[in-house]
């Protein structure tokens, strides 16, 4: 029943995010005609400063229980962030079940709550991308050149750009 219920919830949110005009730059589709996993576009816009021109494709992958718990977030393209984990998947509180962190550095506020939608979570991921927080990383790589060395930093990032874009 839950999972019935969460594929017509799915079902309505996707169809409004293809229709809704008022999102540019996010693209979406099911992956296998399966509304429980989708394969997510994001067209970076120039003004990001670091992956401005990309386009990066991602999977969501929802569980029965969405949308009282988040769904997963996974690059398929590559992408170097200090909140994005080597694998690909995103590491960012709105993706984080909604219980109390055990390291108390997020509130329960700041992660997952069903009023959460994938429009919601995908403009939070790019609002991530233009500023990350290496507070708590997923690549601590990311984060310490991002401290360290912002211009390496930066030199990888286009380089994930040019091959989302399929120049490298």
């Amino acid at each position: 029943m839950a999972n019935t219920a969460a594929q017509g919830l799915l079902g309505r949110q996707l169809k409004q995010m293809q229709s809704d005009k008022d999102i540019p730059g996010i693209s979406c589709g099911l992956i296998d005609n399966n509304v429980m996993e989708w394969e997510v576009m994001l067209m970076i816009s120039d003004d990001c400063k670091y992956y401005g021109g990309g386009f990066f494709r991602a999977h969501l992958n929802f569980p029965s229980e969405y949308p009282h718990l988040p769904p997963k977030m996974t690059f398929q393209t590559p992408i170097f962030h200090p909140n994005i984990y080597p694998s690909g998947e995103v590491c960012i509180s709105i993706l984080h079940p909604p219980e109390e962190d055990k390291y108390g550095y997020e509130s329960a506020a700041e992660r997952w709550s069903p009023v959460q939608t994938p429009e919601t979570i995908l403009l939070s991921v790019i609002s991530m991308l233009s500023s990350p927080n290496d507070e708590s990383p997923a690549n601590v790589e990311a984060a310490r050149m991002w401290r360290e060395d912002e211009k390496g930093f930066r030199r990888k990032c286009r380089a994930n750009v040019r091959a989302s874009l399929g120049e490298e």
